[in-house]
């Protein structure tokens, strides 16, 4: 468990309906934040919050299309009504479960289209609706989630590594732009870790890259929570647009 405390942060996650999102919106709230589980899987969220609550903990459940501007406009709302405003936005949500693994060539373009809006656009949309809370607040912290493929350049899914580039760049562009503000923007950028939608991407997922880390043994979802409690808190006020590659030393940037 996590030693860094949040009391008192009011934290925004998206794509919370399960896998890492859900585990984000877990451990902000062990360190004591009051958290909005927001999804396009409003059941899913809503289980998020739940879970939070039996804990003892705070928690909202909100629908979002993080791509459409009204909706997330919406959820910056809901923010601020049940929250009172935000200091911290989690840009989880992201089209990964279901992707096909195939050459450049015979990737869709409908899904290549797919793709972008969500992890790239989302990211943007979501930055902008919250971005005005956490003037409000005196200052605040977003994190992106990026993804390792981007620093390996994983071959047969040029959109999904291409989309988490973009995040990358979009980081340190937003942390130019938010930092008269005091808005931290920072990217973690895990490695593969163990969910259910990276199961359902290959078989024997838990052995998939291991020999080739220098931690050797495969990443859960509690791996990939510190780095984003840590941009979050007071020990990071000086740090932005950096990226962290959490993946067991795999690589190494």
């Amino acid at each position: 468990m996590s030693t860094i405390q949040l009391h008192g942060k009011r934290v925004i996650v998206t794509g919370a309906a399960g896998g890492l999102g859900r585990g984000f919106a877990l451990a902000f709230a062990a360190a004591g934040a009051e958290v909005v589980a927001a999804d396009i899987r409003l059941g899913g969220v809503e289980e998020t919050a739940r879970l939070i609550r039996d804990s003892g903990g705070k928690a909202h459940a909100a629908e979002v299309d993080v791509a459409s501007e009204p909706s997330t406009a919406a959820l910056a709302q809901f923010a601020a009504a049940r929250m009172g405003g935000a200091d911290v936005l989690v840009n989880n949500a992201a089209i990964y479960a279901g992707l096909e693994r195939r050459g450049f060539e015979a990737i869709p373009e409908a899904e290549w289209d797919r793709v972008m809006r969500v992890n790239v656009k989302g990211v943007w949309m979501m930055s902008k609706a919250a971005a005005p809370l956490m003037r409000r607040a005196g200052g605040g912290a977003i994190v992106n989630v990026s993804s390792a493929t981007v620093m390996s350049g994983s071959p047969m899914w040029l959109h999904y590594v291409s989309s988490k580039g973009a995040v990358i760049a979009m980081t340190r562009a937003l942390a130019r732009e938010l930092g008269d503000d005091r808005i931290t923007v920072n990217v973690i950028a895990p490695g593969f870790t163990l969910t259910e939608a990276s199961r359902g991407l290959m078989e024997n997922a838990a052995e998939y890259g291991v020999s080739r880390g220098a931690l050797k043994r495969a990443a859960d979802v509690d791996d990939m929570v510190g780095g984003a409690l840590f941009f979050a808190s007071p020990a990071a006020t000086f740090i932005t647009g950096q990226t962290l590659i959490v993946d067991g030393g795999r690589q190494f940037n």
